[in-house]
């Protein structure tokens, strides 16, 4: 508001005062020069366009509308004026429709089906012919659409995955796919396990599971199988190196891996050609004699060679060791133990 005073007041930005018979503006009960009375954003002055004001600062019309006004939800422009916020957004009064018949739900209510208004006319209808309203072009679907991820949809907006073919009310959901039947009828049993993708060709069976042979990998160094045998632990599948390395048994005698057949003797594990007589380093097999002579194998025929004392320290300190264990037993079953 324009007005003209006399000397002595000052301006409310620059705190200068007013020249005699000059133009002042009068607004928010506080004077300014028209110079000084800006855009609080973009400090454009005012001149004759109209300005809003917001905790205590004024704004031209598009900052304004830009920091504080709402979006409609229809029709995406700002919202000056009366606002219906509802189903999470804001809307004009006039754009806020049933989307079945378009009449304006301001004044007479609306009901919220598959998160879209219908007036309560249009909700009733649908509901009693057993329709619903699709989730993306949120008009009502007349047949029998179909159910993906928890909404409705019109068939005909989903393409099959696997052919691309416009899909039909007898589409399958697999694996969160969409899929037509024949398509579906195709891969229901031959989805690779690693990539999720349908298997044509070479199928390997293998943890429940059937896989491409590229994609059916050693879980340690991530190497194709290729026939090769594999070992499952965990769910998981190894080489006969890595599962040997990580869960397999290692020989007492050259501390690697054992691959094959294991002979576990005293509490320790040795591999087949390293488990020998500790005296003559004769390979023993299950159908040779041998002692424990220090936790390790000795032959018969070495054995008898040893001087009678030590022979019968040795008988000795076997069936102590045998005593011992089982006594420790007894007390564990007696203790509530084993």
């Amino acid at each position: 508001m324009a007005s003209v005073i006399g000397p002595g007041a000052t301006c409310c930005i620059c705190q200068e005062m007013f020249t005699e018979k000059e133009k002042i503006l009068n607004a928010s009960g506080q004077v300014w020069h028209d110079r000084c009375f800006v855009c609080a954003q973009c400090f454009r002055p005012f001149g004759d366009e109209p300005f809003f004001q917001y905790d205590g600062r004024h704004y031209c019309e598009y900052d304004f509308q830009t920091l504080y006004a709402p979006c409609c939800g229809s029709c995406g422009k700002f919202i000056i004026g009366r606002v219906i916020n509802t189903m999470q957004q804001s809307w004009h009064p006039e754009c806020f429709k049933c989307i079945n018949c378009e009449s304006e739900l301001a004044n007479i209510g609306y009901v919220k089906n598959s998160g879209k208004p219908l007036c309560k006319k249009c909700n009733a209808d649908l509901k009693g012919a057993g329709k619903f309203i699709c989730h993306k072009c949120h008009f009502p679907v007349h047949d029998a659409g179909i159910t993906f991820r928890g909404q409705r949809y019109h068939a005909h907006h989903f393409n099959c995955f696997q052919c691309h073919e416009v899909l039909t009310t007898k589409a399958r959901d697999y694996n969160n796919e969409l899929y037509c039947i024949r398509c579906y009828d195709k891969l229901e049993s031959f989805v690779c396990g690693a990539c999720r993708r349908p298997i044509e060709g070479r199928i390997i069976h293998a943890l429940g599971k059937t896989w491409h042979p590229e994609h059916f990998v050693c879980a340690y160094c991530e190497r194709p199988f290729d026939g090769r045998r594999h070992y499952e632990k965990k769910n998981l599948a190894y080489c006969e190196e890595h599962y040997n390395m990580l869960y397999g048994e290692h020989c007492f005698y050259c501390d690697r891996p054992i691959a094959g057949e294991v002979v576990t003797e005293f509490y320790k594990s040795w591999c087949v050609h390293h488990f020998r007589c500790c005296s003559c380093d004769r390979q023993l097999s299950s159908k040779d004699k041998f002692v424990d002579f220090d936790l390790r194998p000795m032959c018969k025929k070495c054995y008898e060679r040893l001087p009678t004392e030590l022979r019968r320290r040795l008988k000795a300190q076997a069936e102590g060791t045998v005593h011992k264990t089982a006594k420790v037993k007894r007390v564990k079953k007696d203790s509530g133990f084993v």
